[in-house]
């Protein structure tokens, strides 16, 4: 049944996010029984096996364009029934959505300089998700010699540590 309550505040705050599909959240969407993986590979999503015969496609979503899911109505289910505590304390009136907009803006500040960081450290590829890249970035070498790099990668550090302490507090309980 529609939630009027629920829908003004889902047309509210997630344009205004999208860390759910931009790959802050998630590296990946593990598909569920009840979705088409015909369909959405038809929408544009790029399927890949994961684990025990389950689909999944990866973060950043390809039908995300940066406010909108462009595949909204035809969205997996995983998808449809994520709600992140941030949104569900507004629904509970736990919380008001300017806050919750405060706190969205905070968040996707954080994630912009982790990624600036990530581009100074050579992981351009934005189609990739923020953990692979971050992964990737932290295994690399690192030349101790190179005083710029080294507070780079520490720089980096400090700034995962921050945005994962202000997602997990709000956007993953």
């Amino acid at each position: 049944m529609a939630n009027p309550a629920a829908d003004a505040h889902v047309a509210r705050l997630c344009p205004a996010c999208g860390l759910c599909c931009d790959s802050t959240l998630f590296a990946d969407v593990e598909l569920r029984l009840a979705d088409d993986p015909q369909k959405l590979a038809k929408q544009g999503l790029t399927l890949s096996p994961k684990g025990r015969g389950k689909l999944a496609f990866a973060q950043p979503c390809p039908a995300f364009d940066g406010q909108l899911c462009g595949i909204y109505a035809d969205r997996p289910v995983r998808c449809r029934q994520f709600h992140c505590g941030l949104l569900q304390r507004v629904e509970a009136k736990k919380m008001t959505p300017a806050a919750a907009l405060k706190i969205i803006a905070t968040a996707k500040k954080q994630a912009g300089e982790v990624r600036r960081l990530l581009v100074l450290l050579g992981q351009k590829d934005e189609r990739r998700a923020l953990t692979h890249r971050y992964a990737e970035a932290m295994s690399a070498p690192l030349d101790l010699a190179n005083p710029e790099q080294a507070e780079l990668h520490g720089t980096l550090m400090l700034r995962v540590s921050d945005l994962m302490h202000l997602l997990q507090r709000h956007f993953l309980q």
